[in-house]
């Protein structure tokens, strides 16, 4: 989701119902995706070893080649649209290793992967609330749950099924709505945690709903009966493994609307947000508290953080997550000693104030994100090097053969 001055890239998602004949075309198209980017992920890899450059036109040839062999004719039954894209975004996923933002692309399961084909403007026709795929004579039958901007088209048009077999497409459109809220004069400071999920500088704290913690007992008891099931691919089995899904997405379509909730009102309650910059991937291998940070989910809270702010105009801050935020006393600055996790309130050495774990990291979040802004630094301070002097070591980009 980008930002432009006049207007904002944003997604539209809707479930739709496909007939047997698209669920079918759609199935196939999948399948042909999934295959071309194997395909030309094999051909980049070999060449790498070869130290040659392939890139997304060269692929691109490769596909109209393959689709001139015996073998692989079965490409031009689809709709050429989705393979193209398909390439792009390989080109892209290389561009990230090169620049050494991600790993090396992998190649795609059949089961694992997402199932998902991507369609731009000469893929599909659009009108009057209607969209036709390429390939198929009858528009998709879509859920409308809100509506389009008025007056705007769709550039990019993504169907999707998931784990649990619903169906979905997403339309990325130019949307005029979004723009900069008035401006307020508040600010907040955000501690995340697990019993409470948020606690704000205001002394307010956000329950933690636990989700996954409510459907547990069915979840293992829908994992427990498709363990019974004999392996393969019989219509027993897959009915098991698609009960599993639905809960897993019931789960996290209800977190995801909670927190979708939570990130829209303090983004147009308060002009500057602080949140402390915490590594969750490191935090996880903590197998004690693994599940539950992963059913708090804080990192897909700040991603929505991010890309909120960015569209009403607000400033979110991240403080260095070395930043001894429960272990200073916003009273008086003192600094305690260790202070394990149990420990939920204290009281200072210094001037005797009794804090809240919590709500005093929420309010030493805010004081120096204040601080940091009023600097001018950026929404990650940098990291000082044990002589103090800022750390300048970069990462190299990878050379691309």
């Amino acid at each position: 989701m980008s930002v432009t001055t006049n207007h904002v890239k944003r997604a539209f998602k809707y479930r739709f119902r496909p007939t047997d004949a698209q669920a079918a075309e759609l199935s196939r198209t999948f399948g042909c995706v999934r295959k071309v980017y194997n395909l030309a992920l094999a051909a980049r890899t070999e060449a790498w070893t070869r130290q040659e450059r392939v890139n997304y036109n060269a692929t691109s040839a490769m596909l109209t080649a393959w689709k001139k062999t015996e073998e692989l004719a079965f490409l031009n039954d689809v709709s050429s649209v989705p393979l193209q894209q398909t390439l792009r975004h390989l080109q892209s996923a290389f561009t990230l290793f090169f620049a050494r933002r991600a790993k090396y692309p992998r190649f795609k399961s059949r089961k694992k992967s997402r199932r998902s084909a991507e369609y731009t403007t000469s893929g599909f026709r659009f009108h009057g609330g209607r969209l036709t795929l390429a390939k198929m004579a009858d528009p998709l039958d879509i859920v409308w749950s809100r509506p389009l901007p008025e007056g705007v088209q769709p550039s990019t048009v993504t169907v999707s099924q998931d784990a649990a077999g619903r169906w979905f497409v997403s339309m990325l459109c130019d949307d005029p709505t979004v723009g900069p809220l008035p401006t307020v004069d508040t600010a907040v400071g955000v501690d995340v945690g697990l019993d409470h999920l948020l606690t704000l500088s205001t002394g307010e704290k956000v329950g933690n709903p636990r989700h996954e913690r409510r459907d547990r007992v069915r979840l293992a008891r829908a994992q427990r009966e498709l363990s019974r099931k004999a392996k393969g691919d019989g219509a027993n089995r897959r009915k098991a493994r698609r009960k599993v899904a639905g809960i897993h997405v019931r789960i996290a379509d209800r977190r995801r609307d909670h927190l979708h909730k939570l990130t829209t009102r303090l983004v147009r309650e308060n002009q500057t947000l602080v949140i402390e910059d915490l590594t969750v991937r490191n935090m996880v291998s903590n197998h004690t508290l693994a599940r539950a940070i992963s059913d708090a989910s804080w990192s897909e809270f700040r991603s929505m953080l991010e890309y909120k702010a960015a569209w009403y105009g607000r400033e979110l801050i991240a403080v260095d997550r070395f930043f001894p935020s429960s272990r200073l006393c916003s009273a008086c600055g003192a600094l305690q000693g260790k202070m394990p996790l149990s420990v939920r309130t204290w009281t200072c050495d210094g001037c005797g104030t009794a804090h809240d774990r919590d709500v005093n990291a929420a309010n030493n979040l805010l004081a120096a994100g204040l601080a940091v802004s009023v600097c001018g630094a950026g929404v990650r301070p940098q990291r000082r090097t044990p002589g103090g002097q800022p750390a300048t070591k970069q990462k190299t980009p990878r050379r691309e053969p």
